[in-house]
């Protein structure tokens, strides 16, 4: 009974939960087997990825393999640029180590790159930049800026203002030239200013309480016009707008002493929380350069930057002229000192024979004048050239920059002056040429007379004899300037700097040149004279000298011309794009032989009526004694004086 009861069911439920259906371990396998499909795709997927990137930076290594630059570069070497120096910055030879060990690597990121698609960023969440970087000054102190006239020199010194603001109080000191030929430049400022202060407070960098303005103006003598310094725009434009033009000026601008004054006036401005910013303005070069170092030991030692918004210097010269009409309605020719855009005489100024060079006398150097341009540096400030050039001719002034003055204190420059004879021997005969100008007139004869009336043989030979005298004056003052010249011929190959070697070569090529038409020249006349040439056409009463491409003047004079020849090809293949290159095309343009050509004049030429000679002008001065204007009859021709 006990047996019965205890087998039945007991047993038959053990089986059962021991059981695994069939339909549950069918989808079981399925499952399984459809990840292991899944993964394996994957799988295959990335690894077809790694192969094509393996097979890319194999192609790309192999491409470097053949270039052979690679091997001229030590890649060691480059890798400890920066590491252990002070300074972080390459030779030109170690930046291109880096390029070229570089451009694989470039090549692998790029192809990686192409194989993911980066999401598109949603501008709302980009990081704006800090204010004090889009405030950042631009990293040209002490340079010449061509910034567009003078309205995009007063917006370029906004930001020189909006920076100075940023790190201290700022007291800008306005210099003034009075001279007459700035009035306008003095208005165009005023216009300006008021939209300076608006654009300081658009950049929110406490213009209206941190910045306050002076005004002081200058030529013999410097006058302070604001007796305290004012924060309001306004009242600065009234101040700027009263300055009236000194007509009676006699020209001289003493800019460094005003410079000196103003410095030691607002001295007091500068400190550890306060600076001082002088903006000169002008159009000339100062008449008082004998000031400029003390001037910069003054804003170097007050911490002073100083700014100048002036013009480009002409090239290679002091003075330019140029009509001028004044406030009154006198219309003057004015002298004016804008140059030159170097501390040492580097262009020999010889005349042209057989070429127009009007073009070339108020040419600009692409610089301001020395002495300012130096006191901008030395300060950390910046000379704005206001001008948009003159004279027909632009020059690019990213070409420009690298034929640069130098603007390194005067005792380095003599130095380096004295340890290159090539050098030296240019800077004499520049000088040599300007003493010899202002003496005699002789250097710069632009052209010799080149018809002679030819009736008989004694009028022939009168009017050739009297041609020869100044040419034989300047053969001789040509060969004195080539011998100064020919001494330095030894170390021009040791200069370095691209202005001194256009200036030099430049310089040989011209004086060259000129000897040879001047010896061929004398040489033509000499022979004409003792032996009369007969005319070929009837009629003929005139003989022309004209240029020719053969020398007949000697070996000696072919062996000169073509060293000239040589010496000006050099400077328009080495500096294209220069004064100096435009200078030795215009030298090359014209043969430098001579031949003799026949030709008719009129001994009698038929009188004709000339226009009529126009009405007086009146014009308005100023008594000096009594201050009363009165109206005077203005002079025919413009009067020359310094403006």
């Amino acid at each position: 009974m006990s047996t019965n009861a205890s087998q039945p069911e007991v047993f038959e439920m053990q089986v059962e939960s021991t059981r695994i259906p069939r339909s549950l371990l069918l989808a079981c396998l399925i499952s399984l087997a459809l990840h292991v499909a899944f993964l394996g795709t994957l799988g295959l997927i990335k690894l077809a990825q790694k192969v094509d990137l393996m097979s890319t930076i194999t192609t790309v290594m192999d491409q470097e393999d053949d270039d052979p630059l690679q091997h001229k570069f030590d890649t060691a070497m480059s890798e400890q640029v920066g590491n252990e120096g002070d300074a972080n910055t390459f030779s030109a030879s170690q930046e291109a180590s880096t390029v070229l060990s570089k451009d694989a690597q470039v090549e692998i990121e790029k192809t990686v790159d192409s194989n993911f698609t980066v999401a598109t960023p949603v501008v709302d969440e980009l990081p704006q930049p800090a204010k004090s970087d889009v405030l950042a000054a631009v990293a040209t102190s002490g340079a010449t800026e061509h910034v567009g006239g003078v309205e995009g020199a007063i917006d370029r010194l906004s930001w020189e203002i909006a920076n100075s603001l940023r790190e201290k109080k700022t007291l800008v000191v306005w210099l003034f030239d009075v001279s007459p030929s700035l009035s306008g430049r003095r208005a165009q400022i005023a216009d300006r200013v008021e939209n300076v202060y608006k654009q300081l407070t658009q950049l929110d960098v406490g213009a209206d309480t941190a910045l306050r303005s002076a005004v002081a103006i200058f030529d013999e003598k410097c006058t302070i016009v604001t007796e305290k310094p004012v924060d309001d725009p306004a009242e600065l434009v009234k101040v700027v707008r009263k300055i009236k033009s000194e007509t009676n000026s006699s020209g001289i601008e003493n800019t460094f002493s005003a410079v000196n004054q103003v410095a030691n006036r607002y001295k007091s401005q500068s400190d550890k929380h306060n600076r001082v910013m002088l903006i000169v303005v002008t159009d000339e070069a100062g008449s008082d350069s004998a000031q400029l170092e003390q001037a910069i030991a003054n804003c170097s030692k007050y911490q002073m930057r100083c700014y100048c918004v002036g013009d480009s210097a002409p090239f290679g010269r002091e003075t330019v002229e140029t009509q001028f009409e004044l406030e009154t309605g006198e219309m003057v020719i004015g002298v004016m000192q804008k140059g030159p855009e170097s501390f040492f005489p580097e262009l020999v100024r010889l005349g042209f024979w057989g070429a127009n060079s009007y073009d070339l006398d108020d040419m600009s150097s692409g610089f301001g004048p020395y002495g300012l341009t130096r006191l901008c540096a030395e300060t950390n400030g910046l000379y704005f050239i206001a001008d948009n050039g003159r004279g027909q001719h632009r020059f690019d002034p990213a070409v420009m920059r690298n034929y640069a003055p130098d603007y390194r204190p005067i005792p380095m420059l003599e130095q380096d002056l004295r340890k290159n004879k090539a050098k030296s021997s240019l800077v004499e005969a520049c000088a040599a040429v300007v003493s010899e100008t202002q003496r005699r007139k002789v250097l710069s004869i632009s052209m010799p007379r080149l018809d002679f009336k030819s009736d008989n043989d004694t009028v022939l030979r009168q009017e050739l004899t009297e041609a020869q005298k100044p040419i034989a004056d300047l053969d001789l003052s040509l060969d004195t300037l080539l011998r100064v010249l020919e001494q330095g011929e030894k170390d021009r190959a040791k200069i370095k700097e691209a202005r001194w070697k256009a200036s030099y070569d430049l310089a040989m090529g011209r004086t060259l040149a000129l000897r040879v038409r001047a010896f061929g020249y004398n040489t033509m006349l000499a022979e004409m004279k003792s032996n009369p040439k007969r005319f070929e056409t009837p009629g003929s009463n005139k003989w022309n000298l004209v240029p020719s491409k053969e020398i007949t003047s000697g070996a000696a004079t072919k062996k000169m011309a073509a060293k000239a020849n040589e010496y000006l090809s050099q400077v328009i293949d080495d500096h294209p794009g220069t004064p100096w290159a435009l200078l030795a095309e215009r030298e090359k343009s014209v043969p430098m032989g001579w031949e003799w050509k026949e030709s008719h004049y009129d001994p009698n030429p038929v009188m004709t009526a000339g226009n009529q000679k126009a009405g007086p002008k009146f014009i308005e001065v100023t008594d000096p004694v009594t201050k009363k204007k009165t109206k005077k009859e203005a002079p025919p021709e413009p009067v020359r004086r310094d403006i």
